[in-house]
């Protein structure tokens, strides 16, 4: 062999070994986690990133809109407004998505780096944006999404949280009065040495299982909670969950207008921001807020993608109400679908905040006679035996 192959050979063989080296060192330092972050964290995790999609974001959007109109450029945005924001972990946030366009990456890339706080509908509106030089407006109508949002997820909120206060409030109060008042008056009643009324025994028989055994009963309470949360966080627990709220009667009904409202708002937005259908209907599919509702999305994105009309495809289901499907039909024969989802969207959500006044009108009045029959009801139990003091003290 001639040494000029020898040659090439060994020349061959150093860079074989030193590319194998290069890899399997590559490999290494993939496998090794990035300093600061603990391993197995997932990529662009933010602690308090839900606080910081639905508190933060609309704001930081709307401002975001403005700056861009008045032709401010990004990167100068992005710092302006993260000197300006109060949230220590949205600053980071701002922080690597400014070094990341400085780096040459697009908005909508670098928004992908942090899917808990970008959601792929965000994401995919500014792509869109981006791509028809629309950015600003693009912004502004994301903004304008989020602000809606937030204000039906308040209103769904703050109606539920009266009524779940005062069932807590008369649950406390009842427990307090059970374990604490009914026990005293029990031992009133011992000194008497006759039989009491039904009522009055029957409570002062769970005073005494309460009292004997309550540590009990409140592990066995605690362990069914964690048990139903995690059954429910599960694929088939979720929906088995979502389907008997909607067939609650008055909050299913409720559910069903709350999950058209995010559906038809969200497909607006994404259709008017240029998002193909089949991707937008998979990004609506978690958006509306229900697993049966979203299952029914995937089910009409599937038919979408065999040749089949949108609205076609909702026609036979029962989660969404009849009106918008064939509100939706109408956008589809006046190629105006981004403004039939917004005009369904805005009723659906006056039909929500309508429901809710009524609802919380009804409830309250409810809720009272449900305090005065649970305190009334043990006090009645305690004080029957006063009433028939003769009686008792005679036999």
């Amino acid at each position: 062999m001639s040494p000029v192959v020898r040659k090439t050979n060994k020349t061959a063989s150093r860079s074989g070994r030193s590319a194998s080296g290069g890899k399997r060192q590559q490999l290494k330092s993939q496998r090794a986690p990035t300093p600061g972050t603990k391993p197995g964290r997932k990529k662009g995790h933010i602690p308090g990133a839900r606080k910081i999609a639905n508190e933060a974001l609309p704001g930081f959007s709307r401002q975001l809109s403005a700056m861009l109109t008045a032709g401010m450029p990004i990167v100068a945005a992005l710092e302006a407004l993260q000197e300006q924001t109060d949230n220590p972990n949205f600053k980071v946030v701002l922080q690597k998505l400014r070094a990341a366009i400085e780096n040459g990456s697009a908005f909508s890339e670098a928004l992908r780096m942090f899917p808990t706080v970008f959601n792929d509908l965000y994401a995919n509106m500014v792509r869109g944006g981006e791509t028809g030089g629309q950015l600003a407006e693009t912004v502004g109508r994301l903004a304008g999404f989020l602000e809606a949002s937030a204000r039906l997820r308040r209103k769904v909120k703050s109606a539920m949280m009266y009524p779940v206060i005062v069932l807590c409030i008369a649950c406390a109060i009842a427990i307090a009065m059970i374990l604490f008042i009914v026990p005293v008056f029990g031992a009133m009643f011992d000194d008497f040495g006759a039989d009491l009324p039904a009522p009055t025994q029957a409570l002062l028989d769970v005073s005494d299982f309460l009292r004997a055994y309550g540590i009990y009963v409140g592990l066995a309470l605690t362990a069914a909670i964690i048990m139903f949360k995690r059954w429910k966080s599960t694929e088939h627990g979720a929906y088995a969950f979502d389907n008997f709220v909607l067939r609650v009667p008055v909050f299913g009904e409720l559910n069903k207008k709350v999950a058209a409202a995010r559906f038809s708002r969200t497909f607006g937005q994404l259709i008017r921001s240029g998002v193909p259908i089949l991707s937008a209907l998979e990004i609506c599919s978690g958006a509306t807020g229900n697993k049966v509702a979203g299952r029914i999305v995937i089910d009409a994105r599937e038919a979408v993608e065999n040749g089949e009309p949108l609205s076609s495809a909702m026609l036979q289901q029962t989660v969404f109400p009849i009106m918008m499907v064939r509100m939706l039909q109408a956008g589809e024969k006046t190629g105006k679908i981004d403004e039939m989802m917004d005009s369904i969207a805005d009723f659906y959500d006056d039909e929500v905040d309508t429901m809710l006044s009524g609802l919380t009108s009804l409830l309250e009045p409810l809720l009272m006679v449900f305090l005065g029959v649970i305190i009334g009801g043990i006090v009645l139990c305690m004080f029957l035996p006063i009433f028939k003091m003769g009686e008792v003290v005679g036999s």
